[in-house]
């Protein structure tokens, strides 16, 4: 019996996600190269997924955004709610379905629950593990929040490490500047789902989302040491807000 083809996960959005990419796309394929691997893990693997890049700069959103859509795995965003304000911009990923999170209020929940709906629904939720951009001084990784892990375990979807390594050429960690000459690549690999099966039916509590996050972080520092044919360091940097900076 001739299986019926696969209707592309694309097909499903609103108007809003795809005008804001038919804006984006055009663009990003001409003002940047691309070199990416892996991410067939992610057209293949069926139902919700969630996706862990590391955080180099503001550009990184529609770097890691190109590759998810061109492997048929349009992103939904935990952001910011500040972003979500913004004029115009704002207004569109608002409508286009991406997540805001208040931190630290009481609408904090709502950000983990509309997250665990969009899984559910079979959705790719992409989460930055480290909560901003690194402060490393190499742009190493930082230790992880809490974010990622714990929707992964909540929901049971695998979680997908992913390193992206070129944001930072055209727009510096926290630097309102824009340089596309000459052009840069974006390098962006996915790796093998981190392995949380001993894991599952464990409290969610500090040490196990410890546990995790080492885990998911160390999948994602070797992935972008081979990618910068560098040795990362021998201890990751913690960054916590309430540090001054």
């Amino acid at each position: 019996m001739r299986r019926a083809p696969r209707v592309r996960r694309r097909q499903r959005l609103g108007f809003s996600y795809r005008f804001v990419v038919a804006v984006l796309w055009p663009l990003l394929r001409t003002i940047v190269k691309w070199d990416i691997d892996g991410t067939e893990r992610l057209t293949e693997s069926e139902g919700g997924v969630v996706v862990a890049p590391n955080h180099l700069s503001w550009f990184d959103p529609p770097v890691v955004a190109f590759a998810m859509w061109q492997a048929d795995r349009p992103p939904r965003f935990l952001g910011k709610e500040a972003v979500f304000r913004t004029p115009v911009f704002g207004s569109l990923i608002t409508r286009a379905g991406q997540i805001p999170v208040y931190r630290e209020t009481a609408d904090a929940a709502s950000a983990v629950r509309d997250a665990l709906a969009a899984l559910g629904s079979g959705e790719c939720v992409v989460v930055y593990p480290e909560g901003t951009i690194t402060r490393d001084p190499e742009l190493w990784p930082m230790s992880a929040k809490t974010g990622a892990v714990r929707l992964a375990l909540m929901s049971g979807c695998p979680l997908f490490p992913m390193v992206q390594w070129g944001s930072h050429e055209v727009m510096a960690p926290y630097k309102k500047e824009f340089r596309i000459f000459p052009r840069k690549t974006m390098r962006i690999r996915v790796g093998d789902p981190v392995d949380l099966s001993d894991l599952a039916g464990r409290p969610l509590d500090a040490a196990t989302l410890a546990i995790a996050g080492d885990r998911l972080m160390d999948a994602i520092t070797a992935m972008l040491a081979e990618v910068r044919g560098e040795d990362p360091p021998e201890t990751r940097m913690v960054f916590r807000r309430d540090r001054p900076e």
